[in-house]
């Protein structure tokens, strides 16, 4: 049997042809011929089934340790065909802290057609068994709404986006199970390189395959994997009538992307790891968000089964400092939305990734309008310090001049310690 790196390469064979090509080729035809009236096809229709896409959903289903994968036109058509495998009337807990896309899916689209969704704190183990077992919900401003039946499922990502919390996929999966609920899980930080959910007890994983898998920024894609066959059958149900599939020549992009997965992680994972280092002890940072500086990296490793951290972090500047400023000028990150490629991105959430959710509820769970995300590319790490060190200078030089003849030390000093 394989192991991980070669998986990455090689996959595994679809078995579609016999003219010894190293790649797998991208089959661009919508339909398939028949041999005759009597005889089904392996493919018929693009819709329902492609080569091409084919080995990709073989592919992640192996590197995921699951038994069937599917391929999506993003990661919103993914979380969709999978979400709509629930009925009016059930109900789904949700981490509170999720991508305000996904949030708004949930609060704006399954909330209308009957499906109910309970936000807690996943890393509060009482609360979320509360939660799933229906003895104490909440609606999604807080409010009391009494007991009610118990949860379908446990919806969460492994880091949060974008505060960088942890995820126990293990603990949290056990605490669903222990109620008939099914856990669903949100990998496209870490992805199979640093973690196999299924493995740990979770039912289904999903992946923005648009990140880290394709990792190119040329792509729009989702994944899906999962374990039970049942489940699948749903899922498959809902790709084939849905009909948000991936084009062949998308699926080929994310399976290049793929190929190169490992060794773009490491150094994401490095300089990543660097970047945080610095931001910590800089006089107009407040607060870092990176798992791999918030205490002992490897007991947190070790107990949320966590190969590493990925590439992306946020963090917040001290009050006065202007986060746009920063942002603006920036000259090797760009602004931009979207994560897990070969460049390095920045962005503000309460304006780009999380607008969608109401200010009340960003601030909430931390997400502050002083907080700024990095998506950490495979440059130099000394270029991106470098670069982010300029644009924090700017930013500080532009406080100076806001607030000339100001206590400004005093006044910087107070937010950096408040």
């Amino acid at each position: 049997m394989t192991r991980f790196n070669t998986q990455l390469v090689h996959g595994l064979p679809v078995n579609d042809n016999n003219t010894g090509a190293v790649n797998p080729p991208i089959y661009n035809s919508s339909t398939y011929a028949y041999e005759s009236v009597d005889k089904m096809p392996r493919w018929d229709y693009a819709r329902s089934g492609n080569p091409t896409r084919d080995f990709l959903e073989r592919q992640i289903a192996q590197l995921e340790h699951g038994t069937r994968g599917f391929a999506f036109a993003s990661g919103l058509a993914a979380i969709h065909a999978v979400l709509s495998i629930f009925k009016p009337g059930d109900r789904i807990v949700v981490g509170k802290n999720i991508y305000g896309g996904t949030y708004s899916l949930f609060n704006e689209y399954f909330a209308e057609r009957g499906i109910a969704f309970e936000p807690v704190d996943t890393a509060d183990y009482d609360a979320l068994d509360a939660a799933i077992a229906g003895r104490s919900r909440t609606s999604i401003d807080g409010e009391p709404l009494g007991a009610t039946t118990p949860a379908k499922a446990v919806y969460f990502e492994v880091l949060t986006n974008p505060l960088l919390q942890v995820n126990n996929v293990n603990r949290i999966a056990a605490v669903a199970h222990r109620h008939g609920a099914i856990a669903i899980v949100d990998n496209t930080f870490v992805t199979p390189y640093l973690q196999r959910p299924l493995d740990l007890g979770a039912d289904v994983v999903i992946h923005s395959a648009t990140k880290y898998l394709a990792g190119h920024s040329e792509v729009t894609a989702g994944l899906v994997v999962v374990l039970d066959d049942e489940i699948g059958r749903k899922i498959y149900f809902a790709q084939n009538r849905f009909g948000g599939v991936l084009a062949p020549a998308e699926c080929n992009d994310v399976r290049r992307g793929i190929q190169t997965l490992a060794l773009r992680m490491d150094r994401q994972q490095a300089n990543a790891q660097a970047i945080a280092e610095y931001l910590l002890v800089h006089p107009l940072i407040k607060t870092v968000n990176y798992p791999g500086v918030a205490g002992d990296r490897n007991r947190i490793l070790a107990e949320n089964g966590l190969k590493g951290f990925g590439g992306v972090l946020s963090f917040e500047v001290v009050p006065g400092i202007d986060p746009g400023i920063v942002l603006d000028n920036l000259k090797i990150f760009r602004l931009a939305v979207s994560l897990g490629a070969v460049e390095s991105l920045a962005e503000l959430p309460c304006r780009m990734t999380h607008f969608e959710l109401p200010k009340e509820e960003r601030l909430k769970v931390g997400i502050t309008d002083e907080l700024i995300r990095l998506a950490v590319g495979i440059e130099d790490a000394a270029d991106l310090i470098e670069d982010l060190g300029q644009a924090l200078d700017t930013a500080y030089e532009a406080y100076l001049q806001d607030h000339a003849g100001a206590d400004v030390f005093g006044q910087l000093s107070a937010g950096l310690f408040a």
